[in-house]
């Protein structure tokens, strides 16, 4: 079946730059990079609500580019700097983007990402055939 990657334009220089794909087919499965919550210009915001809204929202791009939503992800795992500082904040969020039956999630508490003042790093895998 063989493999193809999703480069929606917003990621075309940090795919390049990074020699990564943003998202990637295989089989009927998504798989995205993780990403944080920098906007539109790089920058890292100082707060946790803009980060995690940010973070979705790439999210977002990558699945609307490979013809998805967000209904079609099936796992997501999150990475957390400060996990109990942001949770229940996190937590919000994410319900306001993911609906039943809600994807498989793994949360972990990390020391750092590699993103400096990062402080959620979010990974899904979606459903290509979600029919959502």
């Amino acid at each position: 079946m063989g493999k193809r990657a999703i480069i929606p334009p917003e990621f075309r220089a940090a795919a390049n730059q990074l020699k990564m794909s943003p998202g990637i087919v295989s089989g009927d499965h998504i798989f995205l990079t993780g990403v944080t919550g920098s906007d539109e210009h790089g920058q890292m915001p100082g707060d946790a609500e803009t980060q995690i809204r940010n973070a979705f929202g790439k999210i977002g791009s990558v699945l609307q580019a490979g013809g998805l939503t967000f209904g079609s992800i099936v796992e997501m795992t999150t990475y957390h700097v400060g996990l109990r500082d942001h949770f229940d904040l996190f937590d919000a969020i994410r319900l306001e983007y993911l609906g039943e039956p809600y994807p498989a999630w793994t949360a972990v508490e990390v020391a750092g990402l590699r993103r400096e003042g990062a402080i959620v790093e979010i990974r899904v895998i979606a459903h290509a055939d979600s029919k959502d």
